[in-house]
């Protein structure tokens, strides 16, 4: 069920329940029964690994979305921003799709980019200091996605609420629709994932290859001294 994670060394999933995305879909009067995705956070594979994770105040964890529409908008994520590091740059956050496909929606709180990030299994995506981001699985088999993120912060699911979720909608029988409750939405720009050499990620390795080395992992608690390095193209 997750690559590379044998079912005895996972915890209880954290279960999020249709009925927190209730008022944040196309349709505002679709009701969402039961889970719709499962989060397992704070994951290490040995307890070294868990220290070393403590000591640089990053946690790593796995989320599960399964396939599906409800009212003929696909499955995804409620959507959140970061707040700020002391240095006044947001957290960053990085995935990395484990199994399946993956559409990241990204956008600025001021709606002056709005961006599509289009992910395979094997694919890392930054999600860059300033985004908010809703996760979609426009697919037919399960989406299975690892992050590394700072412990340093409460992600901010509240203006996603306020606005009825994200910038646009994603339909399965008509792709993207822009979201009424914005008052105005720009084009849908489409990004591909950046390369992301720089903060040690080179092609093919996986997150958890990050906390088996030892790379640093600063930029994720520290971002202020890379934010020259975390955006998008």
């Amino acid at each position: 069920m997750i690559p590379g994670w044998p079912e005895a060394d996972l915890p209880v999933p954290v279960a999020r329940d249709g009925s927190e995305l209730d008022g944040m879909t196309a349709d505002p009067d679709c009701l969402i029964p039961g889970p719709i995705y499962f989060m397992y956070r704070d994951l290490a594979r040995t307890d070294e690994d868990r220290r070393w994770l403590e000591s640089r105040h990053i946690r790593y964890d796995i989320t599960r979305i399964p396939p599906g529409t409800f009212c003929n908008e696909y499955v995804k994520t409620k959507g959140h921003y970061h707040p700020p590091a002391p240095s006044g740059i947001p957290y960053p956050e990085v995935y990395e799709v484990m199994a399946g496909r993956a559409h990241y929606l990204l956008q600025r709180p001021d709606l002056s980019d709005v961006v599509l990030v289009e992910a395979d299994a094997g694919t890392v995506v930054l999600m860059p200091p300033g985004y908010g981001h809703v996760t979609i699985n426009p697919a037919g088999d399960d989406l299975v996605m690892a992050n590394l993120v700072s412990r340093s912060f409460s992600s901010d699911y509240r203006p996603y609420e306020v606005s009825r979720g994200a910038a646009y909608y994603e339909l399965a029988d008509g792709g993207f629709v822009p979201n009424p409750a914005y008052a105005e939405v720009p084009p849908l720009r489409r990004c591909p994932p950046p390369d992301l050499r720089q903060l040690g990620v080179t092609p093919g390795s996986t997150l958890y290859d990050l906390v088996e080395q030892r790379l640093p992992l600063d930029w994720l608690d520290n971002p202020g001294a890379f934010a020259g390095i975390l955006q998008f193209p």
